[in-house]
């Protein structure tokens, strides 16, 4: 069923063209998607109350779709808690031909990996808000690697060696992570948007729970703020069958080789990356974001976590 990770070059391009497509300059998952779909998301109308989380893939997105609902629906007393994380936060760019997004009452929320030149012309426009959530790489490549191995729809499996490559050439769902967050940081006064990072969600969730409350415009007692912060924690959530994703059949995530929640953790990548791959990446981010003043962490003492 799979092609073995010693596939020469050529077998391993044929194999990633048939899982993912490239339109406008970044790939998309060729099962839930096309370019028709994406070319409508330009014109999807915009409410000046809509709300976008966008990532790149595996940065944390599971998770700030469970603050955004539960800081929305009041830590769910306003009738969510029966609904998966992903309907209470849809996707506009995999979910859009299963979701009559017209007809969602507002606030509406969307997720999206969409590039910042991709997203619906509205938003560009200062409508809506946007709240992007970044990770730093080397664990994004690291919870990437262990993604892609639980997708039985991928003809292909590679060792931690191949995609690491694979991930630099930016041949994954999403394209290059650097591409991705630098050109959202970039463009960001071109949008109503806050910017948060994984590692400080990690560090100090609370904190970043009122922050985007505050840029929401969302005034919540003290008492909710700790709800949320309670059920959005990583074990909680791991936990929480509406939003570990265990509600995916097997057909579309093979939960025998691992789960979808993995660890939510900043440093994996010290667990699977040599030294010289290290390096490697440190090369390429300075070369490519070392003008940004993004400060990503690269290790967290989890004892600080949340």
């Amino acid at each position: 069923m799979f092609v073995e990770a010693t596939m020469d070059r050529d077998a391993l391009e044929e194999a990633l063209n048939s899982a993912y497509f490239k339109h406008k300059g970044t790939y998309f998952d060729a099962r839930n998607t096309s370019p028709e779909v994406i070319d409508d998301i330009e014109h999807m109308e915009i409410r000046d109350d809509d709300v976008f989380l966008v990532t790149y893939p595996k940065s944390g997105t599971v998770w700030a779709q469970q603050i955004l609902s539960l800081i929305f629906n009041e830590g769910h007393r306003n009738g969510t808690e029966q609904v998966v994380n992903v309907n209470r936060v849809p996707w506009v760019e995999y979910n859009v031909r299963n979701m009559d997004y017209k007809s969602r009452p507002s606030p509406r929320l969307f997720s999206s990996h969409l590039p910042y030149y991709l997203m619906p012309r509205g938003l560009k426009h200062r409508m809506g808000k946007i709240l992007y959530v970044c990770r730093n790489p080397k664990d994004v490549m690291v919870s990437y690697y262990h993604f892609i191995r639980i997708l039985p729809h991928l003809k292909f499996t590679m060792d931690w060696e191949t995609f690491f490559e694979v991930f630099l050439l930016g041949r994954v769902q999403g394209d290059s992570w650097f591409d991705h967050v630098r050109g959202w940081y970039t463009h960001k006064e071109d949008f109503n948007i806050l910017i948060v990072t994984y590692e400080e969600m990690k560090r100090d969730l609370r904190s970043v729970v009122k922050k985007i409350c505050k840029f929401m415009g969302v005034n919540l007692d003290e008492k909710a703020i700790d709800t949320v912060v309670k059920r959005a924690t990583f074990k909680n959530m791991k936990r929480d069958p509406l939003a570990n994703y265990d509600f995916v059949s097997n057909e579309k995530l093979d939960k025998t080789k691992g789960s979808f929640l993995r660890k939510g953790t900043v440093g994996d990548w010290k667990n699977i990356m040599t030294v010289a791959q290290s390096e490697k990446i440190d090369k390429i981010y300075w070369e490519k974001m070392g003008n940004l003043p993004i400060n990503f962490l690269w290790d967290l003492n989890e004892e600080t976590a949340s």
